[in-house]
């Protein structure tokens, strides 16, 4: 299949590599585009999470330049993220994806969300075109092993997410969230389950502010909580204890400035900072100020390690379904690549028998007189069902000759008991002797 993977993830890169080479939802077309354009590629995907920035592609000879592209597109010094990258390829690249998608390759094992962040990667590229053929095979196979996995598995039993592991840290640190102000900052899928999470646990208010306004007022109202227009942030976000931030904004969202200002206001009442985006909303040098916490997506890796004990049993039993299941795509691909060798036969000898059958009819339409549009159905229905059963024996055999080493003595007495192009052939052939210098 030629399946190349090149990425870094958050066991190989920390947060600060990681959002160098995150590439914005919007800017995410034209990264496929330059992919699909790049030397040796047929097809491509690129999933961006805050966990990892992955690049899969179909190859023509199975050795495309991806670091190529990597430094092409993002344009900056390579020795910032050369020791972080790791390539797959073919059965390896394979057993990686269908891991990702199995949420066994999380920060949090049996997480849900990542399913959802795939089959969003998989239609961007679909919507571009860049997934059409080989990978829409691999990525909707990916799919049903991840089913499979949560069916058959208790992986994702009080499933856990990057937002719960959060609200567990909050708790950790404030003892109880009874009485805690909270505020979104980012009104996505993470926001939302950070938010469900925290009433849960005792959050008295919530308060949202996204730069779509109506979007922070859809969540708020979700949650009895307020929306604050995001030009109002600033003014507004010392007010809350707890700060949960996940915008997709390229630089920092708060500074050092902000956490001077806010701590002033709360009369230096603590602040906790939770920083779930990537690139990160929170600059690093707020964690240095007494009075602002501030904890990015690496330092939940530590929460996340707890749910990892509990689960070992139940992901050991889904790694052997993985394995299962890439031995499972490789034999099938197998299948379809032997196939592929007697498609044109069966074509041609479908395309022969369908014009023989219209032939025929047209032939004696003549004689059957004036025919009513059920008889016309029915006539071709008739010849129709007919034409399949003969065709079903020399089809079945071809198919079961492309696994065989004698395939091709099949498919030439299957194209020469039926006379498949063979004047085609003859005609060819004719006119190769007619050619000047041709010998007679």
């Amino acid at each position: 299949m030629n399946v190349q993977l090149i990425g870094v993830n958050y066991k190989t890169a920390p947060v600060e590599v990681r959002e160098r080479l995150n590439i914005p939802e919007s800017h995410l077309p034209d990264a496929l585009k330059r992919l699909s354009q790049h030397p040796g590629v047929d097809e491509g995907l690129i999933l961006c999470t805050c966990n990892r920035v992955e690049i899969l592609a179909r190859t023509r000879n199975g050795s495309a330049d991806l670091r190529g592209f990597i430094r092409d597109y993002f344009r900056i010094d390579p020795s910032t993220y050369e020791s972080h990258l790791y390539e797959l390829s073919e059965r390896e690249a394979v057993r990686h994806v269908f891991r990702v998608t199995a949420s066994l390759d999380s920060m949090v094992v049996g997480e849900p969300q990542i399913l959802g962040q795939v089959k969003d990667a998989y239609a961007a590229a679909r919507t571009v075109g860049t997934v059409h053929s080989h990978l829409d095979h691999l990525l909707t196979r990916a799919f049903t092993v991840a089913k499979r996995v949560r069916t058959e598995t208790s992986i994702g039993t009080s499933a856990v997410s990057v937002a719960s592991v959060a609200v567990e840290l909050a708790k950790k640190i404030f003892g109880s969230l009874n009485g805690k102000h909270v505020y979104l900052v980012g009104a996505g899928k993470m926001s939302e389950l950070a938010a469900r999470h925290l009433l849960a646990h005792g959050a008295a208010s919530i308060f949202v502010a996204n730069r779509t306004y109506e979007r922070a007022v859809t969540l708020a109202k979700k949650f009895h909580g307020e929306a604050i227009l995001f030009e109002q942030l600033y003014d507004t976000c010392d007010r809350a204890d707890i700060v949960i931030t996940s915008t997709g904004a390229p630089h920092a969202i708060f500074r050092r400035e902000h956490g001077e200002l806010f701590l002033n206001r709360r009369k230096n009442r603590p602040m906790f900072f939770i920083d779930i985006a990537v690139p990160r909303d929170v600059d690093p040098e707020m964690n240095k100020m007494d009075g602002i916490f501030v904890y990015d997506i690496d330092d939940l890796q530590q929460a996340a390690s707890s749910h990892l004990s509990d689960r070992r049993v139940e992901a050991d039993r889904a790694e052997q379904i993985i394995n299962i299941e890439v031995e499972r795509f490789h034999e099938h691909l197998q299948d379809r690549l032997q196939t592929l060798v007697v498609i044109p036969t069966i074509v041609s000898l479908q395309d022969q028998f369908e014009t023989i059958r219209r032939s025929e009819i047209d032939r004696v339409r003549g004689r059957l007189g004036s025919l009513s549009a059920e008889q016309e159905t029915a006539i071709d229905a008739l010849t129709r069902g007919i034409v399949n059963k003969i065709m079903h024996t020399p089809i079945t055999s071809l198919k079961s000759a492309a696994k065989d080493a004698e395939v091709t003595s099949v498919i030439e007495v299957v194209r020469r008991i039926f006379n498949l192009n063979l004047t085609g052939d003859k005609t060819k052939e004719e006119s190769e002797k007619k050619k000047p210098g041709a010998e007679s």
